[in-house]
């Protein structure tokens, strides 16, 4: 709980802000099913996957895949990078996403690992 925590950040409206301004930057799509939010994704226009979340009571059910699918042929970029966590690696590299190196990022004392990967277009 710790690590979502300090990979969030402390929810104040400063925090909220910033989120904001990111998603209104970057393509971003939801995912909804009768009002419930499922997941959502955001890209630069230059191909960096920001953000990538499904729901826990919607995983595997190919939601993560079709918000990449669809991001991806909105933004036509010839190398696609991204910053995954260790859960989320083997689904990127089923998406075609190879790691480029092992990252270890502090945050808020925090100790957090994730990869870099890349995919070409």
């Amino acid at each position: 709980m710790r690590q979502i925590e300090a990979w969030l950040g402390t929810d104040t409206a400063d925090v909220r802000a910033d989120w904001q301004i990111s998603l209104l930057a970057h393509h971003t799509y939801l995912a909804w099913l009768a009002g419930e939010l499922l997941g959502f994704a955001d890209m630069t226009t230059t191909g960096y996957l920001d953000r990538l979340f499904v729901s826990a009571n919607h995983q595997s059910e190919g939601i993560a895949t079709k918000l990449l699918v669809a991001l991806e042929q909105v933004v036509p970029a010839g190398l696609y990078t991204t910053e995954s966590s260790i859960t989320a690696r083997p689904f990127f590299e089923a998406q075609g996403y190879r790691v480029v190196k092992r990252n270890v990022v502090v945050r808020d004392g925090i100790e957090l690992i994730n990869f870099t990967m890349t995919k070409y277009a």
